[in-house]
């Protein structure tokens, strides 16, 4: 009998103790998924951004007769590449 009024007791502690924020949850990832698309658009201009800039140097480094370039254009393009995989990469780890 003891064991019963124990267990209803915390059944009731925790239906008191629960969380009531659903809406509030709801309304943070509505926020979270309104801003993150402009953050997966930011890091596609960002991405657009590095590959122009660097396509840019690296072509005034062949104009001014520079032989090596591999590790410029390497850079720069991964650069870009990173920038375009971590917006893809972060849509797929918040699941929106």
């Amino acid at each position: 009998m003891k064991w019963l009024i124990a267990i209803c007791i915390c059944l009731y502690c925790n239906y008191v103790l629960g969380q009531p924020g659903i809406s509030e949850m709801q309304e943070a990832k509505q926020d979270l998924t309104n801003s993150f698309f402009s953050a997966f658009d930011l890091s596609l201009i960002a991405a657009a951004i590095f590959g122009t800039i660097g396509a840019l140097r690296i072509y005034s480094n062949i104009q001014l007769g520079k032989e090596r370039i591999t590790a410029d254009v390497a850079g720069w393009l991964f650069a870009a590449i990173f920038m375009t995989v971590a917006g893809v990469f972060l849509r797929a780890l918040f699941g929106i």
